[in-house]
């Protein structure tokens, strides 16, 4: 973690003044502080950080604009904006808890082709707040962030079959893998179509851990390792993000983590189908029609549809066990995109009760999560005329609700499914993160299944 939280008192902290918006005279700041703040231009405004001189010149300290009160996450902009030293907050956040996240998040660099790490930071926890659970957050989003950001050809499926490995060996859960050809005798054939093309054999892999008897949560995760669109390709401007088509896989695994460091009470299971969408001789085609684990029939309208096919025979597989909680994750539709942005990540499930928690612990935690409807008069649009089903639709319209109506065809037993789909990605710096791969709704999922299974 490249910003240290200190549980124990530092020797001689430097202080952070947090001031909103015009909020000088209401921060408790000596005068000194406050001409120092007005001379410098300082009004509180969100995310801007002022140093404050001390005696002889040197560092006194810093403030910290909160703004109107845009959230606590952005009080990661610290990690980046402090200078090398040790630090503490002059008087607590408003949430204790997740100014520690955002300060640990903000830290974030990912240096595994040379980029050199951050500052040198050292902050003293505020009172209350369990280090633990800061770092296993932290250690989960890290993990999401960095396999995203890792290139295909450093992760493509024996890497994220080898990053499964590793994970299942640090909390001791068991791993079995499906791969090549024994998907056909296994019965997984849209994974198989997939990823046939591929020099890296298409696979599932399937993590399991914790106590038998316990109450099974089981997440799947779409790991499209690359995306070139298969045979209806991808102009070029559409592959240069393709790395990340494995974000939801990234996102599961980083949410596995944090459940196993928490040892929650649960049996969990993860689920990756592991492909590459390439081009070759045996590549799906659009027109062809493929058998699926769970006995329906697809039709191929668009080979760049491929992650719900993958996903379909996962989550068929998944419903077999009838789990308490199903969640999958994937980097779906570009829809979902055009609906809500690159932040807002849409979920669907039909569990009431379910989507309210969600939305309760989007706001709680600051992971933004936005409900969509599915919305069963769109389902006539998945039609096939030799098929049970098509892989799109053919008008265009409401992209990422008709894939969740595709993906909910293959669970029927499981009473709580929810779907999520993600961008895994910030286009820009955040202050919470950085460009590049991202974990979204992790942390929302985290807290629920924390509170039910803690």
């Amino acid at each position: 973690m490249a910003v240290e939280l200190v549980e124990n008192k530092l020797k001689n902290p430097l202080p952070v003044h947090l001031v909103g918006r015009d909020g000088l005279e209401a921060a408790g700041l000596s005068p000194s502080i406050v001409a120092w703040a007005r001379a410098n231009g300082f009004s509180g405004e969100a995310g801007r950080t002022l140093a404050v001189p001390g005696e002889n010149g040197a560092l006194g300290g810093a403030m910290f604009g909160l703004g109107d009160g845009e959230g606590a996450l952005g009080l990661g902009a610290l990690s980046k904006t402090l200078p090398e030293g040790d630090w503490h907050f002059a008087s607590a956040p408003a949430e204790p808890e997740l100014a520690a996240i955002a300060l640990a998040l903000g830290g974030y660099v990912f240096t595994r082709y040379g980029k050199k790490p951050g500052k040198a930071l050292r902050f003293e926890l505020p009172a209350g707040v369990d280090a633990q659970r800061v770092r296993r957050i932290a250690d989960g989003v890290f993990l999401t962030r960095d396999l995203i950001n890792t290139p295909t050809n450093d992760m493509g499926p024996d890497d994220l079959e080898r990053a499964v490995r590793a994970l299942a060996g640090t909390h001791k859960a068991e791993v079995s893998v499906i791969k090549g050809d024994d998907l056909l005798t296994q019965n997984f054939p849209m994974i198989h179509a997939v990823g046939r093309a591929s020099s890296g054999a298409p696979r599932l892999i399937d993590m399991t851990w914790g106590q038998q008897g316990a109450p099974k949560v089981t997440l799947v995760g779409k790991g499209v390792c690359f995306d070139t669109g298969g045979l209806d390709i991808k102009p070029s401007s559409g592959m240069v993000l393709m790395k990340k088509d494995m974000g939801g896989a990234a996102n599961v695994l980083g949410l596995a983590s944090m459940i196993m460091a928490a040892g929650l009470k649960v049996r969990l299971r993860v689920l990756i189908p592991a492909v590459e969408n390439s081009i070759a001789g045996n590549a799906f085609r659009p027109g062809d029609v493929l058998a699926s684990r769970k006995g329906i029939s697809v039709e191929i309208g668009n080979t760049d549809a491929e992650g719900r096919l993958v996903l379909g025979d996962a989550l068929a597989l998944a419903d077999e066990e009838e789990p308490r909680l199903l969640v999958d994750m994937a980097t779906l539709t570009g829809a979902a995109r055009v609906a809500l942005g690159p932040d807002l990540p849409p979920f669907y499930t039909d569990d009431e009760a379910l989507a309210s928690e969600l939305a309760a612990a989007s706001l709680a935690v600051e992971d933004p999560l936005w409900r969509m409807p599915l919305w069963r008069p769109y389902d006539a649009k998945l039609s096939s005329k030799i098929a049970d089903i098509n892989n799109v639709t053919t008008d265009g319209f409401a992209g990422s609700i008709t894939a969740a109506l595709f993906l909910k065809r293959f669970v029927e037993k499981t009473a709580s499914w929810a779907h999520f789909d993600i961008f895994a990605w910030n286009p820009a710096d955040r202050p919470y993160g950085p460009a590049g791969g991202e974990a979204q709704g992790i942390r929302a999922l985290e807290r629920i299944i924390s509170m039910r299974h803690g």
